[in-house]
């Protein structure tokens, strides 16, 4: 016979998976069939593989991906690195680094030198992050770098882009800080996940170490608005301490967004 204790747990036990289900979008202790996974599970995991798998091999269309109004809001031209196809860019990771010089001309003349933050939109490795995150996220970064009185580089986007490309950009635009907006690669959570990489003043030569990173920008993770607040502030941060990278620790300011933030 079960005892007053055993029962309690028992009626305690499913609200108790409810509420960590709902903290996060991990498949924890869901549904199973012996030892196997319930077949709802497993449909939904093989569809959010292939999302996935989708996610990755996509070319990023600007035409077809973003409003017309976005792009010519924003004046919005397309470059690719010197990978030629999306196959090589995921086997050669090096080309996806660097622009050929026929691009590199493009971008010096279609872009102002020496700006105080130069966005660049990179596909990455989910071009659904990219057309998801991307409009809704570049206007509030813009809008607070004007209220900052900085001036915005001219934003564009480049086909199979790798983080090392935030180089490139600033031999050739010399800007104080580059914010590259980029798809991150595909778990089975979401597809939808955009990253933005950060740096003050790179060049040739730098790495990771010479990054900071804000991850994670979707609607089960960090909200646009959020990130904007947080990349304009990291952005302030930067130029104020002339460095980025593991020796910049991002600070958070006692405001609304911190709280939102912390809770």
């Amino acid at each position: 016979m079960k005892n007053s204790d055993d029962i309690q747990r028992q009626n305690t036990w499913p609200d108790l998976i409810e509420k960590i289900r709902a903290r996060t979008s991990a498949r924890v202790l869901v549904d199973r069939a012996g030892a196997a996974y319930s077949t709802a599970t497993q449909l939904e995991l093989r569809e959010a593989h292939a999302a996935a798998r989708d996610a990755v091999r996509t070319e990023l269309n600007m035409e077809q991906d973003f409003a017309a109004e976005f792009i010519a809001a924003w004046e919005l031209f397309e470059v690719a690195t010197q990978a030629r196809s999306k196959d090589e860019y995921l086997l050669r990771p090096d080309l996806g680094r660097n622009f050929s010089e026929d691009v590199a001309r493009t971008i010096q003349a279609r872009c102002p030198e020496e700006p105080d933050l130069q966005i660049v939109i990179g596909d990455g490795l989910s071009v659904t992050a990219v057309t998801e995150q991307v409009p809704k996220l570049l206007p509030l970064i813009a809008q607070g770098a004007k209220d900052r009185g900085w001036k915005l580089g001219q934003p564009f986007a480049v086909h199979y882009c790798r983080v090392g490309i935030m180089n490139h950009v600033g031999e050739l635009l010399r800007p104080k800080v580059v914010v590259l907006l980029i798809g991150e690669r595909p778990g089975l959570a979401t597809a939808e996940s955009l990253s933005a990489y950060m740096a003050f003043r790179p060049a040739a030569g730098h790495s990771d170490a010479q990054r900071n990173l804000i991850s994670n920008i979707h609607s089960r993770g960090i909200a646009p608005e959020l990130a904007a607040a947080r990349i304009l502030n990291l952005s302030a941060q930067m130029m104020q301490e002339k460095l980025s990278g593991a020796a910049l620790k991002e600070r958070f300011p006692e405001t609304g967004w911190m709280k939102q933030l912390r809770s």
